[in-house]
């Protein structure tokens, strides 16, 4: 039976490993996006063991999956990170009551979660919580903004690679447009703040990806900064689907 106990023991034999010169580069990389994985457990178990049936008694109108730091005004905020109104890995399911949301909101997150057990599971999950005529917003990097101006590249790289990955320590990887794109596709940075891509979307993906969950229309959404984070605008694309 896994137990807290379990988890702990795991963690300190991954410490230990990390700490053994013998540990190889590729283990090494294994044995951190394990320690990550074991972190988002413990917090997801802790939750589930106050709600045991993976539903909340709280039934929250507006709700924003996966914010981090940017909070909205009367929005309840799922993530599996402080802050947030409730610690919940949503790769698991979204732990709130059928038809009872009215707007569920999210950016860049669906890029995070894998394609496509996870990710068809989310957009399943936001059209059950979601009330008649409820509508989900959600706006991911495009990936047809980057393709497009590949191969030649554009003067748009160098504002791309500043906006997205100014706070990083990759910049002297990224040498070329072909790189900017591997970032984006698939970030797999070996950093303890960043969280990889595991899948690239663009407008008619996130139709699709929607529609078969069972939204009745999925069309653009006009960015509203009082929603969505301001800096989050520029190189993205965004939907509105409605059930």
């Amino acid at each position: 039976m896994y137990t807290d106990t379990t988890a702990t023991g795991l963690d300190q034999q991954i410490t230990a490993l990390l700490q053994e010169p013998t540990t190889t580069h590729g283990l090494a990389r294994a044995l951190r996006a394990a320690q990550k994985e074991l972190t988002v457990h413990r917090t997801h178990l802790a939750s589930q063991r106050a709600w045991p049936n993976g539903r909340i008694d709280d039934t929250p109108r507006k709700v924003q999956i996966g914010g981090g730091a940017h909070q909205i005004d009367g929005y309840f905020n799922i993530d599996i990170a402080l802050p947030a109104d409730l610690l919940w890995d949503v790769r698991e399911g979204i732990p709130l009551h059928d038809s009872t949301v009215d707007l569920l909101f999210s950016e860049h997150f669906l890029e995070h979660i894998d394609y496509p057990r996870s990710a068809k599971n989310f957009a399943r999950e936001a059209h059950r919580i979601l009330g008649p005529e409820g509508r989900l917003i959600t706006g991911v990097p495009d990936a047809a903004f980057v393709l497009h101006q590949y191969p030649e590249g554009t003067d748009d790289s160098g504002k791309m690679i500043k906006s997205w990955y100014g706070k990083r320590d990759c910049l002297d990887h990224i040498n070329t447009h072909l790189d900017l794109i591997n970032y984006v596709f698939r970030d797999q940075d070996d950093d303890p703040t960043y969280h990889p891509h595991f899948w690239a979307y663009d407008h008619e993906k996130l139709v699709q990806l929607f529609t078969e969950a069972g939204f009745s229309t999925v069309e653009p959404w006009n960015f509203d900064p009082e929603l969505a984070n301001p800096k989050r605008e520029w190189g993205s694309v965004y939907v509105v689907a409605t059930k």
